[in-house]
């Protein structure tokens, strides 16, 4: 057998709901080839230093998969994300560790190239081998005392906990930046809309959400520096495939 197949549901009528209406945070299908692209070191840059620096906070971010792809799919990276038979609601992009100002540490330590043990267990979560070694060697070597293992282990259980609502019916509705947040909110008890920040393309639809956290990693409001869409403005939603 060439490939290994997942196949995680959500939303209507694929299962995995905590409530009716409220979706899972996982995969809608997800199929791992027996060899997955190695990929290439990440290293810092000129523009991209390596910054050593106490953290102060968190923020989990999650991709809206479906307009990556609309917009990105043809890229030969994106293969696996986009092509085939795997689809996709929200993915995880990454856990950032934050700083105590506007200001954030990245590439702390020098990192080889993630296992393909490592890669295999969370593609299906993060759906790039090359995102997946960037996250961790921007963000996860700040992380004083985590390995992969632990960094991906500990983001994945944090999204994989998340609720969502149902995307394709806020998909038909005239929608806001805020109200897409509030919906969110709604779907994960203890969640506040001022807990996260969304974020749009120049074209007005929906990019990411990003959620930030405490030190503990608990859920907390996000400092007012740290940007996305004012939450009056419009934002569109990119339909499933």
């Amino acid at each position: 057998m060439t490939m290994v197949t997942t196949r995680m549901m959500m939303i209507g009528a694929l299962a995995a709901v905590a409530t009716p209406g409220v979706a899972a945070a996982q995969a809608l299908s997800c199929a791992i080839p027996a060899e997955l692209p190695r990929p290439r070191p990440d290293l810092p840059s000129a523009s991209q230093p390596a910054r050593r620096l106490p953290i102060g906070s968190y923020t989990l971010a999650i991709s809206w998969s479906p307009e990556y792809c609309r917009s990105s799919g043809d890229r030969p990276n994106a293969r696996f994300q986009c092509g085939g038979s795997n689809r996709f609601g929200f993915v995880l992009h990454g856990l950032w560790p934050d700083g105590v100002g506007k200001d954030w540490p990245q590439y702390c330590r020098a990192t080889p190239i993630l296992s393909r043990q490592v890669i295999r267990r969370h593609v299906c979560t993060t759906p790039s081998p090359q995102l997946l070694q960037h996250e961790w060697a921007k963000h996860g070597t700040c992380m004083a005392g985590y390995t992969p293992e632990r960094y991906f282990a500990k983001s994945n259980a944090m999204f994989h906990a998340l609720r969502f609502p149902d995307m394709a019916r806020l998909a038909q509705t005239p929608l806001t930046a805020g109200r897409l947040a509030e919906a969110i909110a709604a779907a994960n008890p203890g969640l506040r809309a001022d807990m996260m920040r969304v974020t749009g393309t120049k074209s007005g639809a929906l990019d990411e959400v990003w959620l930030c956290t405490d030190k503990s990693f608990r859920y907390t409001r996000c400092p007012a520096h740290q940007g996305g869409l004012d939450p009056a403005a419009r934002i569109t939603i990119t339909s499933l495939r």
